[in-house]
């Protein structure tokens, strides 16, 4: 068993890059900044590593998942892998793979713009909806 795979590294705002790191839970924490979890978005067999706090840490949208009929489900902050399944641990993706989910993760970048808040005529402030 080797004690490297080949990852798909996918950050905000950037296009996909492949990368070979280790296979233990410390290189992913690495790659994604801290504790991570898996989702299993796809039948293809990958798992998406990401933060698991993300969201809540407030680290940059990435990439939104979407639906079967191509709706937006749920939204990924944050850099996240792309990591093939085995039997019972994370591999390498195949070329096929690396190939697939580059070109998939290659658009759809999430940009958020940070905006303050509108003062009101009695010097509240609020916010746009």
């Amino acid at each position: 068993m080797s004690d490297k795979m080949t990852v798909l590294v996918v950050e905000p705002l950037a296009k996909p890059y492949t990368k070979e790191i280790g296979t233990d839970y410390k290189a992913m924490q690495k790659e994604v900044g801290g504790t991570f979890q898996a989702v299993y978005p796809y039948e293809d067999m990958v798992a998406l590593i990401c933060h698991d706090e993300g969201k809540l840490i407030g680290l940059p949208p990435n990439r939104f998942l979407h639906d079967e009929s191509g709706n937006a489900y749920d939204m990924i902050c944050g850099t996240f892998l792309v990591v093939g399944l085995g039997e019972e641990d994370f591999v390498s993706l195949t070329p096929e793979q690396q190939e697939k989910f580059s070109n998939h993760f290659a658009k759809g970048w999430i940009v958020a713009i940070p905006k303050e808040p509108k003062t009101n005529h009695k010097g509240a402030k609020h916010h746009e909806r």
